[in-house]
């Protein structure tokens, strides 16, 4: 009974501390409103003053010609049971992981940096460094922003010496060190905030997605980074094959030559003597017959070999279906104008909420503070 009664006062305090914060929200209800309105016009100058962005994505499935299913039949069966009997990824298959390593790469940034691109209002197509170094306007908000909050950053900037560096071209060896600038560095962040990749493991797709202020570039930019990321993963799953290969061909030119003399010499040996009666002339026809045969045979042997090392460069190289090509959008991805309206609305809301609060316990902390 003593218990019911301590919880029936406890929900009274609460009821009344609950009516005493609502009645203390209407008395402020003219800064409430204030403060929302405000946040209201905010979010409608952010919406207005933010610059347009288009987004073109395209998705394609990377698979190897030598690819077949692990286990047949059963394989099959089993993998609709989810159980994996094939033994992990085959051989063929180019690596998931491989495709974000590949966009991060700087050789890769930096030809899409160098990609030309159709801009509105330019006669010629431009590089995405010129279009940011040269044509370009951030607009109002991102010069506000610029020099309000990223004011240190700017002056930071400006007393900072960039470095000397020397542009690379993206196709460097891999024992050349690549050195970028203070210019490209910045461009290649904000190209990284630009472009995305989505790998799906489990289907075996991969999603490119590009955002810029231009729709038509957009669809340039997603296109080339679709283009280089199959070059780069051809290229990776085809580098060792491509070295034999071009082993083998080299020793196969070799051969050929060597065996053209020694066929040639054989032939001219022969019609200088057509009834050899010494055993001088019998031996050096056995000599230039037995480095005939051994040429022969080292010539033959190197040409199937180049047969099937050709075999294996096309049973490596992976093939690309795009099953979503890529389409110059029609409609603005950002900035989502409704959206953000409602965000500094609730924002706004919110922060005034606090505001009356914090005055609140403001002045009996003082009040408080004063009395001890």
């Amino acid at each position: 009974m003593i218990q019911e009664n301590i919880n029936t006062d406890q929900d009274q305090e609460d009821t009344i501390d609950i009516i005493a914060l609502l009645k203390e929200f209407w008395g402020a209800r003219k800064t409430i409103l204030k403060i929302t309105v405000a946040f209201l016009f905010l979010g409608a100058f952010v919406a207005i003053f933010s610059k347009n962005e288009y987004t073109a994505a395209t998705t394609f499935v990377p698979s190897a010609q030598g690819s077949s299913a692990g286990g047949g039949s059963l394989g099959s069966l089993a993998s609709l049971a989810g159980i994996n009997i094939g033994g992990g990824m085959s051989s063929e298959e180019i690596s998931p992981e491989l495709y974000p390593q590949i966009v991060g790469s700087i050789p890769f940034q930096l030809e899409l940096l160098n990609m030309p691109l159709t801009i509105e209002g330019q006669l010629q197509p431009v590089s995405y460094r010129s279009y940011y170094e040269n044509i370009y306007s951030p607009g109002l908000l991102a010069n506000i922003k610029r020099y309000t909050i990223g004011l240190p950053g700017v002056l930071i900037s400006l007393v900072k010496s960039a470095p000397d560096t020397t542009e690379v071209p993206a196709d460097a060896k891999e024992n050349q060190i690549i050195t970028i600038s203070e210019e490209d560095n910045e461009l290649i962040k904000l190209l990284e905030s630009q472009i995305s990749l989505a790998v799906n493991d489990k289907e075996g797709f991969i999603s490119i997605a590009a955002t810029f202020p231009e729709a038509k570039a957009s669809a340039e930019i997603t296109l080339k980074a679709r283009q280089l990321l199959q070059a780069y993963a051809l290229q990776f799953k085809t580098q060792k094959s491509m070295e034999q290969l071009k082993y083998i061909k080299e020793r196969y030119a070799e051969k050929q030559k060597e065996f053209n003399k020694i066929k040639i010499a054989l032939a001219r040996f022969q019609d200088q003597n057509t009834g050899i009666n010494t055993a001088l002339g019998r031996t050096k026809l056995l000599q230039l017959q037995a480095e005939y045969d051994l040429v022969f045979t080292v010539y033959s042997e190197l040409a199937k070999q180049l047969e099937t090392q050709q075999l294996q460069v096309k049973k490596d190289t992976p093939l690309f279906t795009v099953l979503k090509p890529v389409i110059i959008p029609n409609e603005k991805s950002a900035p989502k104008r409704a959206i953000i309206l409602v965000m500094y609305l609730f924002l706004g809301f919110v922060l005034s909420l606090g505001i009356v609060l914090g005055k609140k316990y403001w002045k009996g902390f003082k009040k408080e503070w004063t009395l001890k």
